[in-house]
């Protein structure tokens, strides 16, 4: 059986099954999707993209400017931890793991928890598909909380040699979500990056342009270095690299070491 490390359990579990040829599509989270996509298989479609923004839940339904200093915000993004803190440095950010079920009920205090928080933070597509919506309490703007490469998208995956299957995927393929993803994906394997280093990333097809915004930020939000270029739509490699070089230059190399 052919192995592919560094993957999550799951995604490789999956892929696995596309490459002996026990499935001939494979449906991802996009922000789970590893960047290197191993040989033998294609990102095939990406379905209209959900909401890419991250969202407040609050217990006291007080949005983030109006949350108390030293407020207990749960995430185990160490992303948002950092954009959160770039916005309210007297917070107090903890992690909080579980689904996003486990999450609600924690910050409800209906589920044991050492951690009493006063909100949380998730993707507003998990809780739109979730059936939580009602539950938000702000919806973050990418200006506050730059969102995560790929967030709000769904990747679908088959066999390059399919073409059967990759035709039908790319029925209910949506080419302007395809190239934001593809941009900002492009973004974060330049950069290097993990799910452990705070990058953010967000492309949109607008005005005939792609437009691709990303940042970079120190573990503690104290620094952040943000960057944005837009482009030909059928460039996304190249408007990536441009931002990333941006990046680099206006300082982000230093928070990579």
């Amino acid at each position: 059986m052919r192995t592919i490390p560094g993957k999550g359990v799951f995604v490789k579990e999956v892929e696995e099954r596309l490459l002996r040829g026990q499935a001939s599509v494979a449906v991802h989270s996009m922000k789970d999707l590893p960047i290197e996509i191993p040989s033998g298989l294609c990102l095939a479609a990406v379905p209209e993209r959900d909401d890419p923004r991250d969202v407040l839940i609050s217990r006291d339904g007080l949005p983030l400017k109006r949350l108390r200093s030293g407020a207990v915000i749960g995430t185990s993004s160490p992303r948002r931890k950092a954009q959160l803190l770039a916005c309210r440095p007297e917070l107090r950010v903890e992690s909080i793991r579980g689904n996003l079920d486990t999450r609600i009920a924690k910050l409800r205090g209906t589920r044991l928890s050492a951690v009493r928080y006063d909100a949380i933070v998730v993707a507003a597509a998990g809780c739109q598909r979730a059936g939580y919506e009602n539950e938000i309490t702000e919806y973050l703007s990418a200006e506050m909380v730059l969102p995560a490469p790929g967030q709000g998208a769904i990747a679908v995956e088959c066999r390059e040699d399919d073409r059967e299957a990759i035709e039908m995927a790319r029925s209910i393929n949506d080419p302007a979500s395809f190239v934001a993803v593809e941009a900002e994906r492009a973004l974060l394997k330049y950069l290097g990056g993990g799910c452990h280093t705070p990058i953010a990333a967000l492309a949109a097809v607008e005005g005939g342009n792609l437009w691709l915004r990303g940042a970079i930020l120190s573990p503690d939000g104290s620094r952040i270095v943000r960057a944005e270029s837009y482009g030909p739509p059928n460039q996304p490699d190249s408007l990536a690299t441009e931002v990333a070089q941006r990046l680099l230059l206006n300082g982000a190399r230093e928070l990579l070491r």
